[in-house]
């Protein structure tokens, strides 16, 4: 928000019920509707004068049941022919539905915000050792293996061994997971990619503060992200909370 208001960038926020966090809504203009509510939820855009839209935050993957979608998302999923879908082809669809649809334009968070995503290189003090760049290539084959499915973005690895892979809990919970499965020895690693192809304007890889201190938490020594298509929120408090804790952080060239 702040950055659109630099930009002197007008700021409507469609805030999703037990989804978008409480203090988003602070300052500026909002409404609250429920995630399946997709015809209040264009509603609310037009009447705030939209047209310009970016996804940001996340949301986890609700069930059909849990979803209860109104006449406008069954529409949505009737047009998709009832294929089941991964994330990045979902978000597709749901895109491809705002612009072409319903005439508004989808931009990409880092449009907004320059200089958010990942540039490549070590991002702090501390670099992988030759133990921790076998890991990291070894992480970098299944991330693409996971992506090219559309079932995740990121995986875990220690001395070869892959300790577990992102799926739909997200990058947090696998972390979670991940610390009773940590074995002697130097830490793991945690790499997070883009899907190859992926829809550049919506849930790309992102790492924060607390991506590092779930990841000290877990025993790992380091994180290593796709450069250019990773975001990193607050990038500077990033590599300071890394090198505190010994971590490297590293972005990834896209032909690694």
């Amino acid at each position: 928000m702040a950055a659109c208001h630099t930009q002197e960038r007008p700021v409507f926020v469609l805030a999703f019920e037990g989804y978008t966090d409480a203090e988003t809504t602070q300052g500026v203009e909002h409404a609250w509707v429920r995630l399946g509510a997709a015809g209040k939820a264009l509603k609310c855009l037009r009447d705030a004068g939209a047209e310009d839209l970016v996804l940001a935050g996340p949301v986890r993957r609700p069930s059909l049941m849990d979803l209860r979608p109104d006449a406008t998302a069954l529409k949505f999923f009737a047009k998709a022919g009832g294929k089941a879908m991964g994330d990045d082809s979902l978000l597709r669809g749901v895109i491809r539905m705002l612009e072409e649809d319903e005439g508004f334009r989808v931009v990409g968070v880092d449009d907004v915000l320059g200089g958010i995503t990942a540039p490549e290189g070590t991002l702090g003090t501390h670099v992988p050792d030759a133990e921790a760049e076998r890991d990291i290539r070894r992480g970098v084959e299944v991330v693409r293996a996971l992506g090219a499915a559309d079932v995740g973005q990121a995986a875990i690895v220690q001395d070869g061994i892959v300790l577990g892979v992102e799926a739909v809990e997200g990058t947090d919970a696998l972390l979670q997971r991940c610390i009773g499965l940590r074995r002697e020895g130097p830490g793991g690693v945690l790499v997070k990619l883009s899907k190859p192809g992926q829809e550049k304007r919506a849930d790309l890889p992102t790492i924060g503060t607390d991506t590092v201190a779930r990841a000290k938490e877990a025993g790992l020594r380091g994180i290593a992200i796709e450069a250019g298509l990773t975001l990193v929120i607050a990038s500077d408090a990033v590599i300071e909370a890394a090198d505190a804790a010994g971590l490297f952080v590293i972005g990834l060239s896209a032909s690694s």
